[in-house]
């Protein structure tokens, strides 16, 4: 059922920029009854982490990826679509151009009430509301990326150092423990 969701709302976003680009998949039985193999087809990506060792980031270079990563985070939030896990290992390049990938902690936003108790996202990126809380929205995204962006600049969450100048008051703004103030 989560595989499915998954390759749902990756077919809606199908061919948009700052996504990965999901082809198609195949799910295959076991011959013993035991569990499937799932087979995703996607563009061939470098992953961020593995170039960025190879490949210091210069400030600019954080403030392009953080551009990218915010119109592909516009992009979910049209389809009103919250990823829930944005961090350095969900984020690729292709090319110059930074991709969010992996939507299996996603969900589609549904704006009645709902008991969201299941605890999804990365230790130390996953914003607060994200821990049963309260009801974790679009803006839970944004403190992912908060932190994700003072990590690439500082080496450091964001509650242990914080980037210098405007880009330390926009992590900070980001990551307010209060989404309402995000």
């Amino acid at each position: 059922e989560d595989i499915g969701r998954e390759f749902a709302l990756m077919s809606r976003l199908k061919g948009m920029t700052n996504v990965v680009s999901y082809e198609d998949h195949e799910v295959v039985s076991h011959d013993d009854g035991m569990g499937w193999d799932i087979l995703i087809r996607m563009e061939l990506l470098t992953p961020l982490l593995e170039y960025a060792y190879d490949h210091p980031f210069s400030r600019r270079d954080i403030i392009r990826l953080g551009i990218d990563m915010c119109r592909a985070l516009e992009l979910c939030q049209k389809y009103n679509i919250i990823h829930r896990d944005v961090k350095p290992e969900n984020v690729m390049l292709r090319g110059r151009e930074a991709v969010l990938i992996d939507f299996d902690a996603s969900r589609v936003f549904k704006h009645e009430r709902e008991n969201d108790t299941q605890i999804l996202g990365t230790m130390g990126y996953a914003a607060p509301e994200q821990y049963g809380i309260s009801q974790s929205d679009s803006r839970a995204d944004i403190y992912s990326l908060g932190v994700l962006l003072n990590i690439m600049l500082t080496g450091q969450h964001p509650s242990r150092e914080l980037a210098a100048g405007r880009m330390g008051r926009i992590v900070q703004k980001c990551t307010m423990t209060n989404p309402q103030k995000r």
